[in-house]
């Protein structure tokens, strides 16, 4: 007998249909695992074996094999555990088969409990494009899996109480929806920050429009802290943009029972020490790397001259197309990297360069070999160039309280609701990604403004890139100001944010 039972795969992010086909056959006995499965699916034999018999069922004593179509893809993981056993026991006629439109996905321990497996939000998703109407997942992937609209979930603690669910002994209950609580913030806030309000002001503009940012300043500025903060003030994610980066997170693990769902958008510190692979993603399985963690957030880069070259370097296309494609042997994926780059530099190797005590003690060719390990190409694609510099002393012990990250964030907010208005039905969701045709269409200067723009590419040696991207910035300030058109303000604001002392 030949018995069918229906699970999901995984490849990149994106989840797929796999049929697990199951055939009991006389002859001496044998488990037999076909269908391009790794080892992991390979070990799935010893696992199912013990769990059938520590359940107290008769493992059938016959040939097994067992297909995971479609055959010519490979499979990964030990999330086929569950639909194997399934398989087995269907075709054995100790249950019946289970429910043409019911999919199973789930990892074995020896003694028969359900342990989590990683990527269940974007399997859940494939599920409804595939019609499948009801999932059984380890209890501990339930609450992700909910997330998916137009499936019923069902969490399953062990094997015995799915094989008394599908019998109709005892019956579980599906899992709720799950629903986020409402957190207080708790991060850092801007009103740690004492003085610094002109990078104050580059950051809330940069988070309002999405735009890249590269702070530069002599050590205990505040470039860190700062960007530190960043988070305190992004904008609220849609529901969208929460669950394609709850995707990515979760095909990396890192989302959990208690947090199934990314509510805040995500922020990644790398070390620079990480390699080309670890930022982009990769592996002889390719995954997610940094960038795509990033997705929707933030990608902070602290002492960038200190990266390698190539880890730089690798991220040109991917700030510009906001994805990025990974090819080895095991196939191609492309992977989202919508994110928001913001690094901190010293202006020199020992990090006094400009500074008002006059300590630096790095030649002009010192000075310039630093800067360079920066490449003019990568620098093009960074918006905002800003000058953090030294904190004053009577800032510091100034009595007033800082404005607090909560009152930017609302300026924040209210600017992002004015682009949604503007790109709604569009894949553009903010300023910094406008397209050519919408700049032309929401960019347009008056006669001071083109006056002023053509004086600044000429002076400053602007590129095509730098110019929209200057534009893109102005729009940005416009809508934090509540300004229809860019003023001429707006733009000499997003002009001197692209003019670095330190980059000239």
């Amino acid at each position: 007998m030949v018995t069918a039972v229906r699970s999901l795969g995984l490849q990149g992010i994106s989840g797929y249909e796999v049929t697990v086909e199951c055939f009991l056959s006389g002859g001496l006995p044998a488990f037999d695992i076909v269908g391009l499965g790794d080892t992991a699916v390979k070990e799935s034999r010893e696992r199912v074996r013990a769990a059938v018999k520590n359940c107290g069922v008769k493992f059938p004593v016959s040939r097994i094999t067992v297909n995971l179509a479609p055959a010519g893809r490979k499979k990964e993981g030990t999330l086929y555990d569950l639909p194997i056993l399934l398989g087995i026991l269907a075709s054995a006629e100790e249950i019946k088969p289970p429910a043409k439109d019911a999919a199973f996905v789930g990892e074995l321990s020896l003694t028969g409990t359900l342990r989590a497996v990683n990527g269940v939000l974007p399997m859940a998703m494939a599920a409804v494009r595939a019609g499948i109407r009801t999932l059984y997942v380890p209890a501990a992937n339930a609450a992700e899996a909910t997330l998916a609209d137009g499936v019923t979930v069902y969490g399953v603690p062990d094997v015995v109480s799915l094989v008394q669910h599908l019998k109709g002994e005892k019956k579980l209950s599906p899992q709720p929806k799950w629903q986020a609580e409402q957190t207080s913030e708790t991060g850092p806030d801007f009103s740690d920050v004492m003085g610094q309000e002109n990078v104050k002001r580059a950051l809330e503009i940069a988070a309002a429009g999405g735009h890249n940012i590269l702070l530069i300043g002599s050590p205990g500025a505040g470039k860190s802290m700062l960007a530190r903060r960043l988070p305190s003030i992004l904008p609220d994610m849609t529901r969208k943009e929460a669950l394609e980066a709850t995707e990515i997170w979760s095909v990396a693990g890192l989302t959990d029972s208690s947090h199934p769902m990314l509510l805040h958008r995500p922020f990644r510190a790398p070390h620079h020490t990480l390699s080309a692979s670890a930022m982009t993603g990769g592996g002889q399985t390719p995954k997610p790397g940094e960038i795509s963690l990033a997705h929707h957030g933030v990608l902070f880069l602290d002492e960038l001259p200190e990266f390698h070259r190539d880890v730089l370097e690798v991220l040109r296309a991917p700030i510009e197309d906001g994805e990025v494609t990974i090819t080895r042997a095991a196939g191609s994926i492309t992977l989202p990297s919508r994110f928001m780059l913001v690094g901190a530099m010293n202006p020199c190797r020992c990090g006094w360069y400009g500074h008002p005590s006059g300590r630096c003690t790095c030649s002009p060719q010192q000075v310039e070999q630093y800067m360079q390990r920066i490449s003019g190409p990568l620098l093009d694609r960074i918006d905002m160039h800003i000058d953090v510099p030294s904190v004053e002393y009577e800032a510091m012990r100034r009595k007033e309280q800082p404005e607090p990250s909560s009152a930017i964030r609302e300026r924040v907010n209210a600017a992002r609701e004015v682009q949604k208005k503007r790109f709604a039905g569009t894949e553009v969701s903010c300023n910094a990604y406008m397209t050519p045709a919408m700049i032309g269409q929401y960019c347009a200067l008056d006669a001071a403004g083109e006056k002023l723009m053509q004086g600044a590419f000429e002076r400053l040696g602007l590129t095509a890139r730098s110019h929209d991207r200057i534009l893109r910035m102005a729009r940005t300030i416009a809508d934090l100001e509540g300004s229809e058109r860019i003023e001429a303000a707006h733009l000499a604001e997003a002009i001197q944010y692209r003019s670095s002392s330190t980059l000239k």
